[in-house]
C-alpha cells in the first residue's frame, strides 16, 4: 500500500509491534475526556513500513482531535449519510439508520447501510486514509476526504466497515481507537482482509494481494478487537448488504459528560435521539414540537430537512420507518421569492433564489432565520439574520436558499467566515427587515404611525449591502395600497452597480406616485430618480428605509393575500416540476448503472456457461 498515510498489519511481530500483552488503563467513555492517550514506545510498539520513504506517521490521538471538530453528534451522522446520499448515482435506492447491538457484550451499537455501488479494495483504503478524496462532481456533497473518519471517531471509538463492489470483491477494515490505545501503537493501523468470488466455488475467497501471512495477521487482529469472534461470523455481515453496497458498524459508543450514552435509542423506538439535550417541556407546546427546536435532538427532524432535494426513489430510512421530507419553503405563508446575485471574484452570473415568508403558526412562535444549504445539503439551520430583534421586530420570517457560491466548513455546520459570506449575512438581514415592515401587518402587528427609519449598521460597507444585489420580489402589487393611502411613501431600488437610491414622497406632492411601485412590479427593479416625473423630495436620502405611516384598508390586505397565496402555488408547481426533472436525470443515471452491473452479470454467467462446456472463452 504505497503512498499510504496508514499501514496494514503485517505478519511480523518485531516489526509491527502486535502482541497480547495490553495497557491496563483504557480509555474514557467520555468523548470529550477521551484524548489523554499514552503511547507505549517503551514497550517498543510501533508500526513498520518496508516502504519508508512513502510512509507519513500519524499518532493516533490525532483521530480524537480530528473528530472534536463534530460539537454535535448528529454532525457526525450527518456526514455518513453524506456518503450514501452520493452514492444515488451508483444506484443508490435507500440508506438506513439503526440501532444494532456488539454480540459480546450486548451494548448499543449505530449502524447505518446503502444500497450504493460499495468501495473495491483500494476505494475502502482511500475511505480510511486521510485527506483523500476522489468525490470531484459538482453534485456530490463530500469534498474534504475527511468525513468517514471524523464522524465515525466522533460517535464511537470503534467503526467496522464492510463493503461489497460490483467487481465481485469484498473488504472489511477496522477503525478501532481502543485497540490502538490499549496496545499503545503511535502511529494509526488499521487492520483489512478482501475477498473476491469464485465462480466454480460460487463463494468469496480471500484476496491474498500482500500474502497470506498479512492476510492472516490482519483477520487475527480484527477478530481480536472487533465485536465478531470468527471469520465466518464476521462474513455473515454480508448476508443482508446484497449484491453490492456498504455496512459501517459504530460500536463502543461515547457517553455525554452525565456518564450517559449520547445517543438515546430508547425514548422514542422508531427514533435515536440526543440524550439530555431536550428542550423544557415548559416552553410553548407550538414551540417544543416545532422542526425548529426538534431538529437540534431528534434525528428523524433533522434528517427530514438535512437535504433539500431527495428524489422520490431515494428513502431515509430510520429504525425501520421512512422519513418523510420536509422542504420548509413550502409550508410558508405569505410566500415570496427574492433573488439575489453575489459577485464571486468579478462574477456575476450565479444568481440566489430566497424563499421567505411568514412560519404558518407566526405570530405564535417566536422563531426566525435561513436555512442555508450547499450543494443540497444543509449548512446552518435557522440561522438568525437579526441578532437582536426589537419590538418583535423580523418574528415568525424564515427563509431557505442554496448557497453554493460560499464554502462550509469541514465538519458542514457552518461556513466560513469570508466577505462573501459576510455579504450573504447583510443581504439576509436587509431582506428581513423590509420583508417585516412590508408585510408584518398580515400577521397582526400594526404600521408604525411615526415614521421609523432602520439605520443600517455603520460598519458594512457599501458594496456589501447594495453591490451584486439585484432584490425582486414576486407578485405584490403595492400601487392599489399607495392610492389609497395618504400616507408618505418611501421606495427602496438595489442596483449592481453599487448605488442605493431612497426616496421620501411628501403627501404634498404625489402627483402619480403609484407609477414608482409599478415600475417596480413590471420592470422589477425601482427606475433612478432622474427618471421619475414626481416632485421628489431628496433632503434625507440616506441609506436607510423609510416606511409607510398608515394602516392599509382591509380590501388592499386580502388582495395582497391571494396574491401571495396564488404565487406561492404556482412556485409550489413549478417546484414540483423542476423535481420531476431531476428526478428522471437520476433515474436515467441509475438505469445506466443497472445496465452496467447486468452487462457485469451476464459476462459472469457467460464465463461460467463455457467453463461448463470445456470451451474456450472469448471476452467481449
Amino acid at each position: 500500500m504505497s503512498n499510504s498515510n496508514f499501514v496494514d498489519l503485517s505478519s511480523d511481530d518485531d516489526e509491527t509491534g502486535v502482541s497480547n500483552s495490553v495497557s491496563p488503563t483504557p480509555i474514557s467513555r467520555q468523548f470529550w475526556k477521551a484524548g489523554n492517550y499514552k503511547s507505549a514506545q517503551s514497550q517498543g510498539r510501533k508500526a513498520g513500513n518496508k516502504n519508508q520513504q512513502n510512509h507519513m506517521r500519524i499518532h493516533p490521538m490525532f483521530l480524537h482531535s480530528n473528530a472534536t471538530s463534530h460539537k454535535w453528534a448528529f454532525g457526525g451522522i450527518a456526514e455518513l449519510l453524506d456518503n450514501a446520499v452520493d452514492e444515488i448515482q451508483n444506484g443508490a435506492t435507500y440508506v438506513s439508520i439503526d440501532k444494532s447491538s456488539t454480540p459480546w457484550d450486548g451494548k448499543p451499537a449505530l449502524l447505518i447501510q446503502d444500497d450504493g455501488g460499495g468501495m473495491d479494495p483500494e476505494a475502502i483504503r482511500r475511505c480510511i486514509s486521510f485527506g483523500f478524496t476522489d468525490k470531484i462532481s459538482k453534485l456530490t456533497i463530500g469534498q474534504y476526504g475527511n468525513g468517514f473518519k471524523t464522524s465515525s471517531m466522533r460517535l464511537g471509538a470503534d467503526v467496522m466497515v464492510f463493503s461489497r463492489h460490483r467487481s465481485l470483491t469484498q473488504s472489511v477494515g477496522l477503525l478501532s481507537y481502543t485497540f490502538l490505545s490499549r496496545m499503545g501503537y503511535d502511529e494509526i493501523l488499521v487492520p483489512m482482509v478482501d475477498y473476491e468470488f469464485n465462480i466454480s466455488s460460487r463463494t468469496y475467497q480471500p484476496l491474498l494481494q500482500h500474502g497470506k501471512q498479512q492476510f492472516s495477521s490482519n483477520l487475527t487482529m480484527m477478530l481480536q478487537w472487533s465485536p465478531y469472534s470468527t471469520e465466518e461470523e464476521l462474513l455473515k455481515q454480508f448476508d443482508d448488504i446484497g449484491p453490492h453496497g456498504t455496512k459501517i458498524v459504530i460500536y463502543s459508543l461515547w457517553l455525554n459528560d452525565d456518564g450517559d450514552m449520547e445517543l438515546d435509542f430508547n425514548s422514542d423506538p422508531k427514533d435515536i435521539c440526543i440524550n439530555g439535550g431536550k428542550t423544557s417541556q415548559k416552553s410553548k407546546p407550538i414551540f417544543y414540537h416545532h422542526v425548529a427546536n426538534q431538529f437540534q435532538f431528534s434525528l428523524r427532524v433533522y434528517a427530514s430537512i438535512l437535504y433539500w432535494r431527495l428524489p422520490k426513489y431515494f428513502k431515509i430510512i430510520l429504525r425501520g420507518r421512512v422519513v418523510e421530507h420536509y422542504n420548509i419553503a413550502l409550508d410558508l405563508k405569505f410566500h415570496e421569492i427574492i433573488k439575489y446575485r453575489p459577485q464571486t471574484y468579478g462574477n456575476m452570473k450565479s444568481e440566489l433564489t430566497t424563499d421567505i415568508g411568514f412560519l404558518k403558526e407566526a405570530p405564535h412562535v417566536n422563531i426566525h432565520g435561513f436555512c442555508i444549504y450547499h450543494r443540497n445539503r444543509l449548512i446552518l439551520p435557522f440561522c438568525r439574520a437579526l441578532k437582536t430583534m426589537t419590538n418583535s421586530t423580523g418574528q415568525g420570517v424564515v427563509g431557505v436558499l442554496e448557497a453554493n457560491h460560499i464554502q462550509p466548513t469541514h465538519n458542514k455546520q457552518d461556513f466560513e467566515k469570508t466577505p462573501l459570506f459576510q455579504k450573504l449575512e447583510d443581504r439576509l438581514r436587509q431582506m428581513t427587515l423590509e420583508y417585516w415592515h412590508l408585510h408584518c401587518e398580515l400577521i397582526g402587528y400594526p404600521k408604525l404611525k411615526t415614521n421609523h427609519r432602520i439605520e443600517l449598521d455603520h460598519q458594512e460597507s457599501p458594496s456589501s449591502r447594495t453591490r451584486n444585489c439585484l432584490y425582486q420580489p414576486e407578485s405584490l402589487d403595492h400601487g392599489s395600497q399607495n392610492e389609497s393611502s395618504g400616507a408618505s411613501l418611501n421606495a427602496v431600488g438595489f442596483f449592481e452597480d453599487s448605488e442605493v437610491t431612497t426616496l421620501e414622497v411628501s403627501s404634498g406632492g404625489l402627483g402619480k406616485s403609484t407609477d414608482i411601485h409599478k415600475v417596480r412590479n413590471q420592470e422589477g427593479l425601482i427606475v433612478k430618480r432622474k427618471d421619475l416625473d414626481s416632485p421628489v423630495s431628496l433632503q434625507h436620502a440616506k441609506r436607510h428605509i423609510q416606511h409607510y405611516t398608515e394602516q392599509p384598508d382591509s380590501t388592499v390586505v386580502s388582495e395582497k393575500i391571494k396574491l401571495m397565496q396564488t404565487n406561492k402555488r404556482l412556485r409550489s408547481q413549478l417546484s414540483e416540476k423542476e423535481k420531476t426533472v431531476e428526478e428522471l436525470n437520476l433515474k436515467a443515471q441509475q438505469l445506466r448503472s443497472e445496465q452496467e452491473s447486468l452487462r457485469l452479470e451476464f459476462t459472469q454467467m457467460l464465463l461460467e456457461a463455457k467453463l461448463l462446456e470445456g470451451n474456450s472463452i472469448d471476452f467481449f
